[in-house]
């Protein structure tokens, strides 16, 4: 809660003066009700506040409330009790921009000044060093370009000084910001564009408890910090060297982040006597050898992040202390070279809610105790060596959101009691040995949107367990063992952006209709067209982000990055291509090659978003689809090995893809100059003439081999006959 110290005058009767402590019950009353209370604005303060509004931008009007004398209705004023100057402007995210004008720096009471989330484009005015009265500022997320300006230092009552989100401040550090005010608790200087080195001066100011320079330029070697700090981030910048103690900082820092740097070396076991610390980013750097055992954390700690460094070794049995009440919440370890087992111990961290150990060189088996870890809503082991099945204790982790196991070499089946994860929207077990078939009960995973069981060996037919996850965005069941027909309802689904089926043994039709009930498929997303050039199918990231903060509640949240396609390559698939697959406007990546479809290829016309067209191997017969020089983002387009036939002219622009249509010998495309070639090429896919000479000792042998079959049975052959023996003989004589 904000309180704001305003002076009121209020009209009220007289009274005696034995009621005078009635009078000043009153008065809190009264002045505490809102629009009761009048504070006159200084005459000379107005006509600055009002000059300034006339050259700024308001669209939104934010600043619609400055008319009148009363101090207490223009929004974002605070004003002195008896003299109506103001002390306080508060403009924070009023979406204002331009200049800000000289004027406001006469404004000589003013203590606090926050113009922060709005647009205004220009220097830091050298005139703010004039407003000597000024305890905090803050211009961030604007902006404000050049230097910060040296008459800054002036302000020697300055508390606060946020400048961050600007990206066109620059230059170096200034080296009087460790010295100016003796005051100054906070500095934050992130997401700009300063260069150089951490000024000395900055090292030794006792009063400093926040420093934030964070995602700049900075550089030079880590140095140790001689104040007690709470934050300090220096994330995502150049330093280099060694990670530093912070000893005078071992009873009070909350707060170290210092990712994305090129910090080499081991961490050093100083770290965890950092006791009152909760979250440490040491993320993106050169971190490598083990990691001691005597690197144990205080329970304090509710955020680990060591990811994408060189670490080694085994997995620490113990990483830091935790309580029923208390301990880490988030622990992200991938990324590195860690070996060995899971640890059993890690299943003591009651309090963990994110576990991502991924791209690291784990063995062994999932710790059957996982599911004791109630509160994990991440767990991602995905790229390790881990082997087995997956436990089936883990249901008991019920508010699982994301399970990621792929790229592993776990065996076994899928459970039917993981429909106990109601809650869980990404499964990814793809890339595994996992068989069997899928679950009729998964029908209770009802949240699911993410599903990718790629590259096992699952087997079966497509259940109506798939019908219930409703809000499914990514489904994946390629390079298995499933057969059967196609289900009606598989394009079916509202929020349905990829399909791959790819590499199965589906057969029967391609049902059509259904297709227009998909946002994707069906209307184009102008923010993802790309000139780019366009890879196909395999275009996938999921990103899962974990956000923790300081009342150790965890929020989670994905970003899937996905080629909106289908492909049902490599099936046995028959009949026609359906109309209504080839109507759909968002879809970009369609890929029904190495199937037995024939009839003729509806028009592609209407596909405006397509990047990709793979109909290559098939039966496919007639006249080329009409004219796709309006499809400006096709890139990718193969209709080799059908049975087309007839002149396709130049004007429909398939000149643009040579060899896309190889293997069909009775069709003609005419080349931008006007010649026709025959789209004929050897019977055999992939075999060009050089591959043929490659070949030719092999045909010679067997040329001569038949060769001398044929003569030796034309000999016996002949012998055989009475009449041709009789002759020969009758020669010899």
């Amino acid at each position: 809660m904000e309180i704001n110290w305003v002076s009121v005058v209020c009209p009220w009767k007289a009274f005696q003066l034995h009621v005078l402590p009635l009078l000043f019950l009153l008065v809190l009353l009264r002045c505490s009700s809102p629009c009761q209370c009048v504070v006159d604005l200084d005459p000379d303060d107005k006509a600055l506040l009002l000059a300034f509004k006339s050259r700024v931008q308001d669209p939104s009007q934010s600043l619609s409330s400055w008319v009148g004398t009363n101090c207490t209705s223009w929004s974002g004023l605070t004003c002195e009790n008896r003299t109506g100057r103001v002390v306080s402007i508060n403009l924070t995210n009023m979406n204002l921009s331009g200049k800000v004008l000289p004027k406001l720096c006469k404004l000589s009471f003013l203590e606090d000044m926050n113009l922060s989330h709005n647009n205004f484009t220009c220097p830091i005015p050298l005139c703010f060093g004039n407003l000597v009265s000024l305890k905090a500022i803050d211009l961030s997320h604007n902006r404000f370009l050049g230097v910060v300006p040296d008459t800054l230092m002036r302000l020697r009552n300055l508390k606060e000084l946020v400048l961050n989100g600007n990206r066109d401040l620059r230059g170096l550090v200034p080296g009087w910001l460790g010295n100016f005010s003796t005051n100054l608790e906070k500095l934050d200087l992130a997401s700009n564009s300063f260069c150089g080195e951490i000024p000395e001066s900055l090292l030794y100011l006792k009063p400093l408890k926040y420093l934030d320079l964070g995602n700049n330029n900075l550089s030079g070697n880590l140095r140790d910090f001689g104040q007690s700090l709470l934050v300090l981030n220096l994330g995502s910048n150049q330093f280099s060297g060694t990670l530093p103690c912070l000893s005078a900082s071992a009873q009070s820092l909350n707060i170290l982040n210092m990712a994305n740097n090129s910090i080499v070396g081991g961490i050093p076991t100083c770290v965890a006597s950092l006791q009152a610390l909760t979250h440490l980013n040491l993320s993106f750097n050169h971190l490598k050898y083990a990691i001691s055992p005597r690197l144990v954390f205080s329970e304090n700690l509710l955020v680990l992040d060591l990811s994408n460094n060189d670490l080694l070794g085994p997995l620490p049995h113990k990483i830091a202390e935790t309580t029923d009440k208390s301990g880490l919440v988030l622990l992200d370890l991938s990324h590195n070279q860690f070996s060995g087992e899971i640890p059993l111990r890690i299943t003591e961290l009651k309090s963990l809610q994110a576990l991502f150990l991924s791209h690291n060189l784990l063995t062994g088996e999932i710790p059957a105790r996982i599911g004791n870890l109630t509160y994990l809503q991440v767990i991602d082991l995905s790229h390790n060596l881990l082997s087995g099945s997956i436990p089936l204790n883990i249901v008991g982790c019920y508010q699982l959101l994301s399970l990621m196991l792929n790229n592993n070499n776990l065996s076994g089946e899928i459970h039917p009691e993981l429909d106990a994860l109601d809650s869980l929207k990404i499964l990814d077990l793809s890339n595994n040995m996992i068989s069997g078939e899928i679950p009729l009960t998964l029908a209770g995973c009802k949240s699911l949107e993410f599903v990718d069981f790629s590259s096992n060996n699952l087997s079966g037919t497509l259940n109506d367990a798939i019908t219930k996850w409703s809000n499914i965005r990514f489904l994946s069941l390629a390079q298995n063992k499933f057969n059967g027909n196609l289900p009606n309802w598989l394009f079916t689904f509202e929020e349905i952006q990829t399909v791959d089926l790819s590499g199965n043994k589906f057969s029967g039709l391609i049902a059509d209709g259904n297709f227009n009930i998909s946002v994707k498929f069906n209307k184009r997303d102008i923010d993802r067209m790309s000139r780019e050039p366009f890879v196909a199918m395999p275009n996938l990231h999921v990103r899962v982000s974990v956000v923790v903060t300081g009342s150790s509640q965890s929020s989670f949240d994905y970003h899937l990055s996905s080629t909106v396609g289908i492909d049902l390559s490599n099936n046995l698939l028959h009949g026609e291509i359906p109309q209504g697959l080839f109507a759909l406007q968002g879809l970009e990546y369609l890929n029904l090659s190495h199937n037995f479809l024939d009839g003729t290829v509806p028009g592609l016309e209407k596909m405006s978003g397509l990047k990709a067209l793979d109909l290559s191997h098939n039966s496919l017969s007639g006249q080329v689809p009409g004219n796709v020089s309006s499809l400006k983002d096709l890139t990718l387009l193969n209709m080799s090995y059908n049975s087309f036939s007839g002149f396709v002219p130049k004007k429909q622009g398939y000149w643009r893809f040579p060899g896309a249509f190889a293997g069909n010998p009775d069709l003609c495309v005419e080349t931008p100059s006007g010649r026709c070639e025959t789209e004929s090429i050897p019977m055999v896919p992939g075999k060009s003439f050089h591959d043929g000479v490659v070949e030719g000792p092999i045909s010679v042998w067997v040329f001569c081999l038949s060769f001398f079959v044929s003569f030796y049975f034309g000999i016996v052959a002949l012998f055989c006959s009475a009449r041709t023996r009789n002759y020969i003989l009758h020669m010899k004589v």
